[in-house]
């Protein structure tokens, strides 16, 4: 009885020493979750970040040319000045040309330097005397036409029959297809046109003393002559004796055969022994 005794208080003591034990580490992590994390000092090395950013979407297109105005080169300024009096019927002063071209802002220097180019180019006509003495400037086309009555007087002193094409004309007349409609429905312009899109591509004065009437017999006459049908006019063309074009004349070509290369008898070889002429025999007539 004595050992069971002392096994029972050897249970109870080592139970309240692990109990005592349990309690002490609770306390301790209660206390040091309590604590306040320390900040990270200035000198502390932080890890950096491996990942991969992908670049922000941007809404440029580089496909395109940025939208830059008339330019900053002087000679892109030129250009859109050229442009510009393109498209003007009038003469233009150097203060309209600056005023478009956005420069009142630029020092003299910029400004004559582009006064003197444009003096000397040979798209620009520049009259000293024009609006008052002051220069106007005005675009020089290939032909120096703006109205249908230019046009007709110009068509009408040609020598020659070879017409006038309208994208010359349209070089410095911005209305010429609407000038040569307008003339075609009266009657005074033969024009011929684009299949693809029936824009005219060149155009002839119409003489009307060319215009001869016809008697109403040859009119009769003609329509009363019939076409045959496409599918047929191969055969009627042949009834008549005639050999249509689409059929050809010549029967189909034989391929020629080619013709085997004979071999040439070998020519007999140089004969060097003439020394031993009288010892040897000749058999090559035998």
């Amino acid at each position: 009885m004595s050992y069971l005794q002392n096994q029972i208080n050897a249970f109870k003591t080592d139970l309240s020493s692990s109990s005592s034990k349990i309690s002490n580490k609770r306390s301790i992590a209660a206390s040091s979750t309590s604590l306040p994390s320390p900040a990270p000092s200035n000198g502390s090395t932080a890890k950096p970040d491996l990942k991969r950013k992908r670049p922000e979407a941007s809404n440029i297109v580089y496909s395109q040319p940025d939208a830059t105005g008339t330019g900053r080169h002087i000679m892109s300024q030129v250009a859109f000045a050229v442009t510009f009096l393109k498209g003007k019927d009038k003469p233009q002063t150097l203060e309209d040309i600056i005023g478009y071209l956005s420069l009142q802002r630029e020092d003299e220097k910029h400004k004559f330097d582009i006064k003197k180019i444009l003096q000397n180019h040979d798209k620009i006509e520049f009259d000293r005397n024009g609006a008052g003495g002051k220069g106007t400037y005005k675009f020089r086309p290939i032909h120096n036409i703006r109205s249908k009555d230019q046009l007709l007087g110009f068509l009408q002193k040609q020598s020659t029959a070879q017409g006038l094409s309208v994208r010359e004309l349209k070089d410095g007349w911005a209305g010429a297809e609407e000038a040569i409609d307008s003339l075609e429905d009266i009657g005074k312009l033969l024009v011929t046109r684009n299949k693809k899109d029936s824009h005219p591509k060149m155009v002839w004065p119409n003489d009307p003393s060319l215009s001869l009437p016809v008697d109403s017999d040859f009119h009769t006459l003609w329509h009363k002559v019939r076409l045959p049908e496409a599918s047929d006019l191969t055969v009627e063309l042949e009834r008549a004796g005639l050999t249509p074009t689409s059929k050809s004349k010549t029967g189909p070509v034989k391929p020629k055969e080619k013709e085997k290369k004979r071999k040439k008898p070998r020519a007999g070889g140089r004969i060097t022994n003439t020394h031993m002429a009288s010892v040897l025999r000749d058999y090559s007539k035998k």
